[in-house]
């Protein structure tokens, strides 16, 4: 249990409970292994990075907080596709991992760099899960010793794949990153039929594997070849207590699931920006929006 720490703020991020609140977090030894999974990740560690010694929040400096661009997954892995490369040299890859090399591990719209590391990751994860383990690491665990499950000739390779792959696909590796990764809602159905041909939003959002807070997961067998977002956070809210309570949200898409309805799609832009609405958290500030009013029986 935490309480009000000290330190002004708790994170969760389905990581691990015993680093919730840094060093006012629940202690490890204080509770049956069968209480929680223990289980850090790089989502939970980028959390912690940007809430150590943070002050003067606001509820737009929150909002920022919570799209931070960077991702540490990269930041771990990556250089061992660099060592891997100089050890093992492919000259049709240089162009792209010198990219990469200069990258600053920041998601964007515009980053082919972005595009590139995430096949990548997606690529070694998959790598991962393909081998024969007594015990699979975690995601964070396998980037972290990334070395002890590929030679630099396997890194190589997987990163040949990725190259070929966007090539296939798009005819050409220099993908920036919203050409690839989109939000598309065609219609109010759960599940969508995605379609590469139908109008589609850029998103430059990223995985929460990767580290990405403002998290934007896909499924991959849709026979698309750019990719949807389906997981993540698909409602975010950020509230400030006192005299009156003030709050910002946002909802990815609409709240309504007809897709004739002005409010079928009237978020999309707003999350993809980052520019989320005030609520109406009193009544009054409900009647002032109000469109229509009734009474319950008309």
């Amino acid at each position: 249990m935490i309480l009000n720490p000290d330190n002004g703020w708790i994170q969760n991020c389905n990581s691990t409970p015993y680093t919730a609140a840094l060093e006012f977090s629940p202690k490890r030894g204080a509770y049956p292994k069968y209480m929680s999974r223990d289980q850090e990740n790089f989502r939970g560690v980028h959390a912690i990075d940007l809430l150590k010694d943070k002050k003067d929040f606001t509820l737009d400096g929150l909002i920022a907080l919570g799209h931070d661009p960077d991702l540490p997954a990269f930041e771990v892995l990556l250089p061992k596709l660099f060592k891997a490369h100089q050890n093992e040299p492919d000259e049709k890859l240089a162009q792209a991992i010198s990219l990469l090399e200069d990258w600053d591990f920041k998601t964007s719209e515009s980053s082919v760099a972005m595009t590139l590391a995430h096949y990548f990751g997606t690529e070694c994860w998959l790598h991962i899960r393909s081998l024969n383990l007594e015990k699979r690491p975690s995601l964070m665990e396998a980037f972290t010793y990334f070395e002890r499950y590929a030679s630099d000739e396997e890194m190589v390779n997987l990163f040949s794949t990725v190259v070929l792959e966007l090539e296939e696909k798009f005819g050409t590796w220099r993908m920036p990153w919203g050409e690839v990764n989109r939000y598309q809602r065609l219609n109010g159905d759960i599940r969508q039929a995605f379609d590469d041909d139908k109008p589609s939003v850029p998103i430059g959002f990223a995985s929460g594997s990767w580290g990405a807070l403002a998290a934007y997961g896909a499924r991959y067998d849709n026979n698309t070849k750019k990719i949807y977002g389906t997981r993540g956070n698909s409602f975010a809210a950020v509230v400030e207590f006192g005299e009156k309570v003030k709050a910002k949200t946002i909802l990815a898409g609409g709240q309504s699931g007809d897709p004739t309805s002005p409010y079928f799609d009237d978020q999309t832009e707003l999350y993809a920006t980052q520019k989320w609405k005030e609520a109406a958290y009193y009544k009054e500030d409900v009647l002032k929006r109000a469109k229509r009013m009734y009474q319950p029986g008309e």
